[in-house]
Parts: structure tokens; C-alpha cells; sequence
């Protein structure tokens, strides 16, 4: 039985679905305003991991990520450089896809962009306005803190004596708010030069929290089951999207909550102040594979802080390497009829403790253990014979079941010309050239599927075979 951490509850549960034989999914994507850094690549592989593996169980999986394409900071950035918000974070869109497919994750089923539903947000803050739960202050919305009750069950944070009046006054004065801790739904834009939505209560942008809401309900109703993010998201993020949520329909918002722990560098803090802010794209300018990288940050559970260093991604690179050595060695040695059945069951048992370690809250490091012991015990029956086909054909089947979750074996590079190469680049610079994302993305996917690794740098587009 597959079974999860909730932070909603603090417990290990069996994962029961609310419809049998669906998962429906949602995880809270980057902000396109710069390039991901590996930090959120964490989370986002760990969102990968996690849809592929209820995929392996069998479920029919609607997986929703979304992209928030408008904040303060994309405002604000936008303002200074003299465009339009959708024109500063089309290159990081197409940027964050282009990573996320040398990443070798799947695309999700639905992509929605905050901007594409403000419809949807302004319908949940009337609705919330209507029952009490929100209320104006200066021509903003915000969300009523003390008409929610249960606020605080997903963080456990304690608000006793930050209510009303009290010592809470000068922050209520300061925020123009009923409560120092009401946060907003809708905020005021007065300026009809900057950007901003018209609403029945007033031309606005929406606050960050609301957007979650209702781009999750609508592609995934108003319950469902997994709501996914980053450990720094819990509080006051996710803690906000319930109240809002539950708060509009009276129904229980995700039955599920997942976060990823933290990503440290060097075992400190991932900070811009200190320099280690990597993004991937840094970390692939040093040489290093998509896969490798990809390796070291599902090596450790989900729920478990991870410490980067540039020395365990040299051991990613040759792990990686050791494993695609090893299924192109049991692909290419020579087999014989003789009936042995070791490796076989040496393959059942490998598979036997992956499913069991990735029902376990998804503990990719045991998973990772099952594999590399399968290695061992065939590279020893190799040393002293051939396989029997039977043997090597359970062997090459469990390697693509254990690739179909974690995806660090990648494909087997093909033979392709560099002129084939060099003219789908020009191609793909074309069609972004002329904002044809959708193509650049299909060429950029057909690249991926010949192991292509594009790099970005000052001087162009560069490629090398991964």
C-alpha cells in the first residue's frame, strides 16, 4: 500500500483516493520572473517523482502545476525595464520548460499561468465577500483570519493573543486591517498606466495566495487529493490557500499535503548574500549532466533536508555513469540457453524492494539501493557466465520500470549528424526569434529525445551529447 507523510495531519496514512483509480495532483510552480534555481528544481523533481510513481501504481493521474506569471516582483521588474509583464516572463517560461526537459521530467497535464485566470480568482474573492470571510480596507480585499476558525491546522502555528486590538494594534494600524495577521486577496491599483485587472470591487492584481486556489479548483474541483510544494511554502502560503479555499466552498480543500524540506549548499543555507544561489544553469555550465544532477537531488527522500556539494555531484555523474555502463553491458553480452534463473530472481527481488521503498513516502534512497544491489549481484554472475536471454530480458525490464520513475538512465545516445543538429538549433532560434515558443518547444523536445543537451551562454546556443 502506497503511503505518505500529511503535513496536514503529521502522520504516515495509506493513500486512499478519493475516486478510486485517479490521483489528482497539484504542486505549486516557479514564479517566472529569473531562471529556477536548483532549490526549486528539487521540488520540482520530487513532483516529477511523484506523479510517474502513482503512474507505476496504475492511477490515472491529472498532474497540475501551475506558473505565476504575475507578482510584485514581475510588477515591479517589468515597470523598470519599460514592458509588459507577459513580455518579461516569456523567456523565463520557455527557459523553465527547456530545464525541466533536460531534467528528463514530464510535462504536466495542465500548465495554467496566473494571468489566464484572473476570472476564476475574482469569482472566489466575491463569493468571499458575500459570506463574511473577506472584507475592503482602502480600496484592497482581504481575507478575514477570525471567520476561519481552523486557520493554522496545516502549519500548527499558535495565533493565541495575536487577535484583534491588543498588541496587535499597531501592526492592525500599520496594514490598515482588521487584524494584523488578515492577508490580502485583491490589492488596490489606482495608477491606470500599471498593471491591473477590473473587478465589481475595484481594479486590482491579485494577491499571491489566491491564485493557487483557483487555478487548482478549477482544473481539479473544489477537493482533491495532493497538494504539493516546497517546505518553505507551508507557511503562510499553503496555510493561506486552505482558509481562502475552504473558506469559499465549506468543503475540505486537498485531502494530502506534501512538502519537500530544504536544499543546503555546502551545508548552509541557500542564500543570494553568500553566492550559492545556484541555478541549474550554472551548475550545467561547470560541465556537469542534466541526469547527474537529477540523480543527486532525488537521492535523498523528499522529506529530508538534502546538503548539495559539488563533490556528491561528481559522485552522482559517475553513479549515473556506472548504471548506463551496466544496461549497455547486459544489452550487448552475448547470451546462452542453459536455463539459469538467478538473475531472474535477482530482477524480481530488485523490483520487489524499489515498489516497497517508493511506497514508503517515496524513499528514493532505498530505491536507489534496490538497483545498485541488482547491479552488483548480476555484474558477479558475469564475471563467471553468459545470460540466459530469459535472464537478461528480466533484467533489461527491470531497469525500464525502475527508469520509468526515477529517470536517470536516460536514453542511449543515436546516431545524428552534427549538420542535423546544428540546423534544428537554427531552426528552434528562429522560432523564438519570431515567439514561436510552441515550435522552438517541439524542436527543443526532439533535441531532448536524441540526448542533446543545449547550453545558453553569451555567445549563443551551444549543444553537446549527453
Amino acid at each position: 500500500m502506497l503511503r505518505f507523510y500529511n503535513t496536514l495531519s503529521r502522520q504516515i496514512e495509506d493513500f486512499k483516493p478519493l475516486e478510486e483509480g485517479k490521483a489528482k495532483v497539484y504542486i505549486c510552480g516557479p514564479t517566472v520572473w529569473n531562471f529556477a534555481h536548483i532549490g526549486n528544481f528539487r521540488t520540482f523533481i520530487f513532483g516529477d517523482v511523484l506523479h510517474r510513481y502513482l503512474q507505476f501504481k496504475g492511477y490515472d493521474v491529472t498532474y497540475v502545476m501551475n506558473l505565476t506569471d504575475v507578482d510584485d516582483r514581475i510588477i515591479d521588474e517589468s515597470a523598470k525595464r519599460g514592458i509588459a509583464i507577459g513580455e518579461m516572463t516569456a523567456p523565463y517560461i520557455v527557459a523553465f520548460h527547456e530545464d525541466m526537459a533536460a531534467l528528463n521530467c514530464l510535462e504536466p497535464d495542465v500548465e495554467p499561468c496566473a494571468t489566464d485566470h484572473i476570472g476564476e480568482m475574482i469569482d472566489i474573492i466575491s463569493t468571499l465577500l458575500e459570506n463574511g470571510k473577506a472584507y475592503e480596507s482602502d480600496g484592497s480585499i482581504y481575507y478575514r483570519i477570525s471567520a476561519f476558525p481552523e486557520y493554522g491546522k496545516l502549519s500548527k502555528i499558535s495565533f493565541e493573543g495575536n487577535i484583534e486590538g491588543g498588541s496587535a494594534r499597531v501592526d492592525t494600524d500599520k496594514y490598515d486591517k482588521e487584524d494584523a495577521r488578515d492577508f490580502a486577496l485583491w490589492k488596490l491599483v489606482e495608477d491606470p498606466d500599471a498593471t491591473g485587472w477590473d473587478a465589481p470591487f475595484g481594479r486590482g492584481r491579485p494577491g499571491w495566495h489566491i491564485e493557487c486556489s483557483a487555478m487548482s479548483m478549477k482544473y481539479l474541483g473544489e477537493t482533491f487529493d495532493i497538494h504539493a510544494g516546497g517546505i518553505d511554502l507551508q507557511f503562510p502560503h499553503h496555510e493561506n490557500e486552505i482558509a481562502q479555499s475552504e473558506g469559499a466552498t465549506g468543503k475540505p480543500f486537498a485531502k494530502y499535503w506534501l512538502h519537500g524540506e530544504f536544499l543546503k549548499i555546502d551545508n548552509e543555507k541557500m542564500a543570494k548574500s553568500l553566492g550559492n544561489d545556484y541555478t541549474f544553469r550554472d551548475i550545467r555550465e561547470r560541465g556537469f549532466s542534466p541526469l547527474a544532477i537529477r540523480y543527486l537531488l532525488l537521492s535523498v527522500p523528499y522529506g529530508k533536508q538534502l546538503n548539495f556539494t559539488f563533490e556528491g555531484l561528481k559522485g552522482a555523474e559517475s553513479a549515473v555513469e556506472r548504471l548506463r555502463n551496466f544496461r549497455r553491458l547486459v544489452r550487448e553480452t552475448p547470451t546462452e540457453e542453459n536455463g539459469e534463473s538467478a538473475a531472474i530472481e535477482a530482477s524480481a527481488r530488485a523490483l520487489e524492494e524499489f515498489e516497497s521503498a517508493m511506497d514508503d513516502d517515496l524513499n528514493t534512497s532505498q530505491a536507489l539501493a534496490a538497483i545498485h544491489n541488482l547491479v552488483r549481484e548480476v555484474n558477479s554472475l558475469l564475471a563467471d557466465r553468459r545470460l540466459s536471454s530469459g535472464e537478461r530480458d528480466a533484467v533489461l525490464a527491470v531497469l525500464e520500470k525502475f527508469d520509468s520513475v526515477l529517470a536517470v538512465l536516460g536514453e542511449d545516445s543515436q546516431e545524428v549528424l552534427d549538420e542535423e543538429i546544428d540546423a534544428l538549433i537554427a531552426e528552434r532560434e528562429e522560432a523564438r526569434s519570431n515567439r514561436d515558443f510552441a515550435k522552438a518547444d517541439e524542436i527543443r523536445d526532439r533535441l531532448a529525445e536524441m540526448n542533446i543537451i543545449l547550453e545558453d551562454t553569451k555567445d549563443g546556443v551551444r549543444w553537446k551529447r549527453g
